[in-house]
């Protein structure tokens, strides 16, 4: 099974990629998407869209695998960031790839198996596990190993977020939404 890691962003787009047979992980490539910080948000975010659109192509992964977001302080990153994490979603969406999230929480359990392990513990293991010299840079790209491993982990038995949001009564392809008033 081939996944690919994403760890969202604006900036900085961490991508990792690895096969998983199972019983280990390989690395495939890993790397970043950047978008210079001088050009407009939708610019960057289109920028985003071309430049994952052609790594699904190039590397045809089996399932993305995503960081769930979580911000707490800064409202306008946040936003910029689920803007492109949505763009990246539906890249993988228009490519026909399931796409799986995780949060932060999940991915460290499933890496070191602690889910209150440091950022190096993870980026350590995630080295250990690809059997690599160095841990990966820059760390977005480490974290989106560390989120596909998380994937493989998971044996790829959860279901894609698309499926979770019909189970949850979300809109499926086809269906009409129709908005109601209330009567007063």
């Amino acid at each position: 099974m081939r996944i690919m890691g994403i760890d969202p962003g604006y900036a900085i787009v961490g991508v990792g990629l690895v096969d998983y047979d199972n019983v280990r992980f390989s690395l495939v490539e890993y790397g970043a998407i950047t978008t210079p910080a001088e050009l407009p948000l939708e610019t960057r975010l289109r920028q985003l869209y071309d430049d994952m659109r052609m790594l699904l192509e190039q590397y045809r992964p089996d399932a993305v695998a995503m960081e769930q977001l979580f911000f707490t302080t800064n409202r306008t990153t946040a936003i910029a960031v689920a803007e492109a994490r949505g763009v990246l979603l539906l890249a993988a969406e228009q490519q026909g790839v399931p796409v799986f999230s995780y949060t932060p929480l999940q991915v460290k359990s499933a890496v070191v198996g602690y889910g209150k392990a440091e950022k190096e513990q993870v980026m350590e293991m995630t080295r250990r596990l690809l059997n690599l010299r160095a841990v990966p840079k820059p760390d977005d790209a480490a974290d989106a190993l560390a989120i596909a491993i998380c994937h493989g982990h998971n044996g790829g038995s959860r279901l894609p977020t698309a499926a979770l949001a019909e189970i949850r009564g979300g809109n499926r392809r086809g269906k009409k939404i129709v908005y109601k008033e209330k009567k007063a």
